[in-house]
């Protein structure tokens, strides 16, 4: 597969960051508590059925305090329609004592220290991150992974260094790239029949149509 460019690397940061200057994560939340229960639910399941679960969850326990002395049944109760909810309902358990006991209560806005909590790794860090404090981070989930791919940006074969390669790319607006890249494979550049034709607007600079996952 042809790799892109210098120049089409900045033809398609340049779009890219034009396109979706504005974009915001999808999942819905109030405050940085209520954001990084959302992504960490969002692993292995779409935004459309977090926000489902959410509202009812943010209800039942509005704080860390209130997470971190729940029931463990009742929060797999209120989760169960999401991907791996057992393990999901333990975490977040754990991660609001950590929250609580460690941080006072708040959650702490540095990526060493997000990525103590229970349930939360890098890609889950730097998208509270990004999202939360617009940091120049990158975040590479399978649609980030196929766009970047098909666009001849990465030919790596995992998520991490797909995000290596990427930083190491594009450099500045991480951030405004990072949602507009998520936006693009979730909305157009698609795993199954691709928009190439009615809404791409990148496709002159498209290396391939294989539908690209990490290993």
């Amino acid at each position: 597969m042809k790799k892109a460019t210098k120049k089409e690397i900045d033809a398609i940061k340049s779009s890219l960051v034009e396109r979706y200057s504005e974009a915001v994560t999808e999942l819905s939340y109030t405050n940085a508590y209520e954001l990084v229960i959302a992504v960490a639910l969002s692993a292995q399941c779409t935004d459309k059925r977090v926000n489902l679960i959410t509202p009812a969850l943010f209800e039942s326990y509005p704080t860390p305090e209130d997470l971190a002395n729940a029931d463990i049944q009742e929060v797999k109760k209120l989760i169960q329609s999401c991907s791996f909810f057992n393990n999901k309902a333990i975490n977040l358990i754990s991660m609001a004592k950590r929250v609580v006991n460690v941080y006072g209560g708040k959650i702490p806005l540095d990526e060493k220290e997000l990525v103590t909590l229970a349930g939360v790794g890098q890609k889950t860090a730097h998208v509270v991150l990004i999202e939360y404090t617009q940091a120049n981070l990158m975040a590479v989930d399978t649609h980030v992974f196929r766009v970047s791919h098909r666009l001849g940006l990465s030919s790596d074969v995992s998520a991490i260094a797909t995000e290596e390669t990427l930083v190491k790319k594009f450099k500045t607006n991480l951030h405004q790239l990072h949602q507009g890249l998520v936006l693009f494979g979730r909305y157009i550049c698609t795993a199954k029949n691709p928009k190439c034709d009615s809404e791409c607007f990148l496709q002159e600079f498209c290396k391939s149509k294989d539908g690209f996952k990490p290993r």
